[in-house]
């Protein structure tokens, strides 16, 4: 067996190869007959072996290093003998006994011996037959064993499996070459050039990364199609390791190519920016540190920014965490800790700032003055939570920058109609992408101070979302026993708010949670008259739209008569902002003219105003002659302000049945029912007679069926409506009702009055019923307001029917 090529392994992988010589497999299958015929001896010196197993044809290197391994191979080459090899069962034992090796070993033939200079011997031994030991004969010098040979079954010829998984233990040797960076490729031509089968699965087991454990199970398997089996099991649990490995391995050098390479490029812009003049990173902290020193921050606060500062300088700039720390540390410094303007507290100016800015909203200006005089006495009131709610157009923004100018504050405004994220409050956690500070942070620090007069615009409009209740998130910031310590996501500790004075706005208390309701100081703002409208729009809106298209009152001029034109045919609304853009239309009209050098009247005329805006639109919105019964004006509260509303009754023949038409909610058409049945019960005592109820059917239909109605405010006009057709008597002129009704005829109080007072009077309504209980709300109302109108106190439907309908039974009246 000597003159064949030897392939020489390391213990636990495969070895380099040279030469092709070198890839010869070392057995043949006539050299595997040969060896297989050859006769063992009885007797052996057993070489026990650390960390290893030899398998048969296998051709290995040992490094002897014990004196009783030496010894044992120094004989047994010199006498030209074999030995047998057996693993050892513990590689830390120095002196192997009987008991510290395993049964099943390896008839080696030694081939060649090499002296190493530190005095250890090298030795190539190659695996011959498997070996039992029966008996341990001695144990001095080295071991000494009587043996048998251990019979191995191979599988027929004809066994196509044992094929399939020869070659399945050659692809995947193939593979575990290619994956593995340790074994050269050279090494596939040996492993395709084994012929022997058995060799095979001897060779591949031996260079397998296992350990003695499992090499030393598979050397006892007598079953070669079990070993065979065994070792594609490993072989396939290795390469998938390897494949595994490689790809970890092949990302981490790909994310550290990229690294370095931005590192790089970092390093070459910091060069850079440095010799251009830039500021570097280092610069950037220096700065922030400095920058640090003149801020008026408690201790907490300091050292919380010093443990920041001191992680951004150990971040790697290169790192994503640097950015995010950088963004923190900015708005840190940013936000004006402590840092407050200085109010003024002169009330007399105060007071003609307010009255110059905005005429009227006298409930206003008296809270606001309140709140400055308090202020003024103690210097440490907490700012109240003030909630300006009214329709549109009447002021309740503006009125907020009148304060911070009347206050020497800054002014801040923040809409939250449509918000529905609650981190639009509260900011996101700073570890997210894109994270940043709420809003109520970042309209801080644009402010520079930290008691701002801040405007929270339409609070009445927040939404609800899947990303949380917005209102929720406000209770927080609205509560003076809790928004000194504001917790803000992103800045992640308390900010203190309780010096920002919070002024609200809204349309409609009815949309807002109640328990933010209960944070605020409400103050209703109502709209404005008609001799008010006159005067913001002479003092204010005019000279600021002329501004606004680059005239001046040497261009054009408005009267009173004019602007009540305006007011009284164009406009329909409680506020002035429609009023605004009907005498911004008047303007540009003019602005047309001057700009092209045509004649124009300098004065506005009625004849003007129609030429700029058209017909009068909105002459339905006075009062109706009432030439005919059932024919009601009553009084109606909208989002918008108050509006009058036309009920109109009408009998037919039929069976008594009633009809109701002009999109009315549930509690409208409860009234009209509970009208209808006061009737039936008091027929005698109304005049009616009741053979009409029985055989007349009655329609009750409120005009402008597009618009939805509801409320129990009607209800006194329902009634009256009623009475008036069934008894054919008409109601008189230029009068209007509102209250709710009860069975008993009772007449219920009922809210929104003022604003229906103010469509009453755009309305030319000349007389008004009202619940005695609403009398407070009249005395409420400046008496300029009431001018012109005369108001009827009643407790009982009687009073109602008695002021309002006459006795004169209309012209052509229905024969009943």
């Amino acid at each position: 067996m000597s003159n064949h090529n030897i392939i020489t392994l390391d213990k636990m992988s495969l070895h380099d190869f040279d030469t092709e010589a070198d890839l010869i497999p070392l057995l043949t299958p006539e050299d595997e007959e040969e060896m297989a015929n050859e006769q063992l001896p009885n007797s052996l010196a057993i070489l026990p072996l650390r960390n290893t197993v030899l398998f048969p044809g296998v051709v290995i290197p040992i490094t002897a290093g014990r004196d009783k391994s030496i010894k044992l191979i120094n004989d047994a080459n010199a006498a030209g003998k074999v030995i047998g090899v057996v693993a050892q069962k513990d590689e830390d034992i120095e002196d192997p006994t009987r008991d510290d090796i395993h049964q099943i070993g390896t008839v080696a033939q030694i081939l060649r011996v090499l002296k190493m200079p530190d005095g250890n011997v090298t030795v190539i031994l190659q695996g011959k037959k498997r070996f039992q030991i029966s008996k341990v004969i001695s144990e001095e010098p080295y071991i000494n064993a009587l043996i048998k040979e251990v019979p191995e079954k191979r599988p027929s010829v004809t066994d196509t499996e044992f094929g399939a998984i020869i070659d399945s233990i050659k692809e995947i040797a193939i593979k575990i070459i290619k994956e593995s960076p340790n074994i050269p490729t050279e090494a596939t031509f040996a492993i395709k050039n084994i012929e022997s089968q058995s060799f095979l699965i001897n060779f591949v087991s031996s260079n397998m990364n296992l350990d003695v454990k499992e090499k030393q199970d598979l050397l006892s398997m007598n079953i070669l199609k079990e070993r065979a089996l065994s070792t594609l099991r490993y072989m396939n649990t290795e390469l998938q390791k390897l494949e595994l490995k490689n790809d970890i391995q092949s990302k981490v050098r790909v994310d550290l190519d990229q690294q370095q390479r931005e590192y790089f490029l970092h390093q070459q812009m910091k060069t850079i920016q440095e010799e251009l003049g830039g500021v570097s990173y280092d610069q950037e902290i220096d700065e922030m540190r400095a920058k640090a020193k003149g801020k008026k921050w408690d201790e907490k606060v300091e050292k919380h920014f010093e443990k920041e500062i001191s992680k951004l300088q150990r971040t790697n700039p290169q790192s994503p965490d640097f950015g995010i720390l950088r963004n923190y540390l900015e708005l840190f410094l940013e936000l004006p800790w402590n840092n407050f303007s200085k109010d003024n507290f002169d009330l007399k100016r105060a007071q003609k700032i307010l009255d110059k800015d905005h005429f009227g909203l006298e409930d206003v200006k008296k809270r606001i003055i309140e709140h400055l005089a308090v202020l003024k006495l103690r210097n440490d009131m907490k700012s109240p939570i003030i909630c300006l709610t009214g329709p549109p157009g009447v002021g309740k923004t503006s009125i907020g920058k009148s304060i911070a100018k009347a206050l020497g504050r800054e002014y801040v405004r923040m809409s939250l109609g449509g918000l529905r994220d609650e981190a639009e409050i509260r900011g996101h956690r700073k570890t997210y992408i894109g994270a940043m500070p709420g809003r109520i942070l970042q309209n801080l620090k644009k402010a520079g101070t930290s008691n701002p007069v801040f405007v929270l615009d339409e609070i009445d409009k927040l939404s609800v979302s899947h990303s949380g209740d917005p209102s929720s998130a406000l209770l927080e910031v609205l509560d003076p026993e809790q928004n000194k310590e504001f917790y803000d996501n992103f800045l992640e500790m308390g900010f203190d708010l309780s010096k920002v004075m919070f002024i609200a706005t809204s349309n409609t208390m009815t949309t807002i949670q109640p328990a933010l309701k209960d944070r605020m100081e409400v103050i209703k703002m109502t709209g404005y008259t008609i001799e008010e409208k006159v005067e913001i729009a002479r003092q204010h809106l005019f000279p600021k739209q002329l501004k606004e298209h680059g005239l001046t009152t040497k261009h054009l001029t408005i009267g009173k008569r004019q602007l009540e034109k305006i007011i009284e045919g164009y406009t329909r609304e409680s506020g002035v902002r429609a009023l605004e853009q009907k005498l911004a239309q008047v303007i540009r009209n003019a602005a047309k003219s001057v700009a092209m050098e045509e004649e124009y009247n300098i004065k506005v005329t009625d004849e003007d105003i129609i030429k700029s805006l058209g017909a009068p639109r909105l002459e339905r919105d006075k009062s109706e002659g009432n030439d005919v019964a059932g024919v009601v004006t009553g009084l109606a509260w909208t989002s918008v302000g108050g509006d009058i509303l036309f009920i109109e009754s009408l009998i037919s023949k039929g069976k008594g049945t009633l009809t109701l038409t002009g999109n009315l909610g549930t509690v409208m058409k409860e009234s009209a029912t509970i009208a209808m049945e006061y009737i039936k019960s008091n027929a005698e005592l109304l005049g009616v007679n009741q053979e009409i109820l029985q055989n007349y059917n009655i329609h009750i239909h409120v005009p402008e069926g597009a618009t939805p109605k509801d409320g129990p405010s009607a209800g006194i006009a329902m009634l009256t409506s009623l009475v008036s057709v069934l008894t054919q008597k008409r109601v008189k002129k230029n009068l209007a009702m509102t209250g709710e009704i009860t069975l008993r005829g009772k007449v219920l109080p009922v809210g929104g009055i003022k604003e229906k007072i103010l469509a009453a009077k755009r309305a030319n309504i000349k007389e008004i019923i009202l619940c005695a209980d609403n009398k407070h709300d009249i005395d409420e109302i400046k008496a300029d307001y009431l001018d012109g109108l005369t108001f009827h106190y009643v407790r009982e439907m009687s009073e109602v029917i008695a002021l309002a309908i006459t006795n004169q039974k209309v012209k052509n009246a229905k024969s009943l």
